[in-house]
């Protein structure tokens, strides 16, 4: 009988994992998934940049890996690492982030613009955020595993519930709510995430070429279908 391998699934958040970790368990039957939640955005983080952005995400399932006594020999334990992150609209040009002393301290995120009362610090985050991105969509490996990062855009809460600027008590609950509905109907989730009119599924490299276009990193857009599709599959 084949070893039952590890697939790494990186998260943001805690909502992340309760939206999305059992119907990943349930579509990966076959190995075991571990939900690795950042409790950050690692790629807006401040110390993160292209030239260690790979290793930081190394890193994370490194320190996993001698937890459990996975260091050594890892390919026998792990099979991919899988990395969702959220684009927060970080491709969009500096004019459509506009300056409202309105708003609170937090952005407010629409299809069209980001409105915030830091317009200088979110563009400086967005450009360190789209190269990082970019350095990590280029990668084929992390820590000598395969490796590919999907996206969400604007955000999570975005592709699954059609919904921008919610609050955390708000995520937990649409969260809660999305899992209870998919978790026994994965042939249905696939459909919604693979079929959708947010569907990016155009191949790998073409999905993240498309996302950098426009405002496509602010309007309701997945790539993640990707993850789920068969070799034999157009």
């Amino acid at each position: 009988m084949a070893r039952r391998k590890i697939i790494f699934v990186i998260v943001e958040g805690p909502s992340d994992d309760e939206a999305l970790g059992v119907i990943l368990s349930r579509i990966y039957g076959n190995d075991t998934v571990y939900v690795h939640i950042m409790h950050c955005d690692i790629t807006s983080r401040s110390d993160v940049n292209p030239s260690n952005a790979a290793a930081k995400v190394a890193a994370e399932v490194a320190g996993y890996a001698k937890a459990n006594h996975f260091d050594k020999a890892k390919k026998l334990f792990f099979r991919e690492i899988i990395h969702i992150v959220d684009t927060d609209g970080t491709y969009i040009p500096d004019e459509n982030v506009i300056f409202d002393r309105s708003v609170g301290h937090k952005p407010v995120y629409s299809e069209t613009c980001i409105r915030t009362r830091n317009k200088q610090g979110i563009e400086n985050r967005n450009m360190n955020k789209s190269a990082n991105l970019d350095k990590l969509a280029s990668c084929d490996t992390v820590w000598g595993l395969p490796y590919r990062v999907f996206y969400m855009s604007c955000n999570l809460d975005h592709v699954l519930y059609g919904k921008l600027n919610s609050s955390n008590r708000e995520k937990e609950a649409n969260s809660f709510n999305f899992a209870k509905r998919y978790r026994d109907r994965i042939p249905e989730f696939l459909n919604f995430i693979c079929h959708s009119d947010f569907s990016v599924m155009s191949g790998y490299d073409e999905s993240w070429e498309y996302i950098r276009r426009g405002l496509h990193s602010l309007e309701r857009h997945t790539n993640l279908g990707l993850c789920f599709r068969r070799d034999d599959e157009p």
